[in-house]
């Protein structure tokens, strides 16, 4: 009998890296993620998830902002982020930087066409999310901020399940509309086991200009009593201007530009609790 050439067969070959692990590998680098969620649309979610980046970036924090709202990323354009993404030498995708200490992945910079629409379902999501976290190279973060679409569906539960020790910062105005759906997002946080970081009311209240006079435009304090009632963290009120929306259209750093006002104090005020819960 003739001695085969010994070989690779089709059972021996190298089995293929694991992504859930690659995954996890790059989470033990970062130290702590928070993702931010809202019962519904229209509450300014985005803008505060992408305010608590720059502020946590601003006082020195390496920051990694994560746009998990597949169908509405809306970061890349409040950030002023152009182009598309690129690969490092490992063969990972880079994160586009906004500052030395902050940078930001979409799925808007892996699009050429940034208007395309994203019809996926959810396995397709949950694949895309895996990827953002374990293909992405962030190095070594202190915090991972992420921002999740309004509601409890696909993309925050993918969080929930990849991301075990992530917490939540849930977002709401002071509408009464608005605060039955954040009760919605404190039941999914407690059904997935998610740990709730606080609560944030944005657009609570907003000083006229002119007469100084301040002005309760969607109502105030409803979002302090939910926390309470909910015995959850209350993180702090954003009062309303309407330069925080030309500057977010703009691509501009409202806290870059407007160093003393109330909104830029307000998120101080609330990366300084984050940083406080952490410790």
């Amino acid at each position: 009998m003739k001695n085969r050439q010994k070989g690779i067969g089709i059972s021996e070959k190298l089995p293929e890296p694991d992504p859930d692990e690659i995954a996890r590998q790059s989470l033990r680098k970062i130290k702590n993620k928070v993702i931010v969620m809202s019962g519904k649309g229209g509450v300014g979610k985005t803008s505060v998830s992408v305010n608590i980046a720059i502020a946590l970036a601003n006082r020195g924090f390496k920051v990694g902002l994560m746009d998990v709202d597949v169908h509405g990323p809306d970061i890349p354009r409040m950030l002023g982020l152009k182009g598309m993404v690129a690969s490092s030498d490992n063969r990972k995708i880079l994160p586009i930087c906004f500052s030395e200490n902050l940078s930001a992945i979409s799925i808007e910079s892996l699009m050429p066409n940034k208007d395309d629409a994203i019809i996926w379902r959810g396995p397709v999501k949950h694949s895309a999310i895996r990827q953002f976290i374990g293909e992405v190279d962030w190095g070594n973060l202190d915090y991972m901020i992420i921002d999740a679409p309004p509601g409890t569906g696909d993309e925050p539960l993918t969080v929930a399940q990849l991301i075990k020790d992530a917490r939540a910062i849930i977002v709401t105005t002071p509408q009464e509309v608005a605060l039955a759906d954040v009760r919605k997002s404190i039941n999914f946080c407690k059904t997935v086991k998610m740990e709730i970081f606080g609560l944030v009311e944005n657009m609570s209240g907003y000083t006229c200009p002119h007469c100084g006079k301040a002005l309760d435009l969607f109502g105030t304090g409803g979002g302090e009593g939910t926390a309470i009632t909910a015995d959850i963290g209350f993180l702090g009120k954003i009062p309303f201007d309407p330069k925080m929306v030309k500057c977010s259209d703009t691509g501009v750093s409202y806290q870059n530009r407007y160093t003393d006002s109330p909104i830029t104090k307000a998120f101080g005020k609330i990366a300084d609790n984050i940083v406080k819960r952490c410790e």
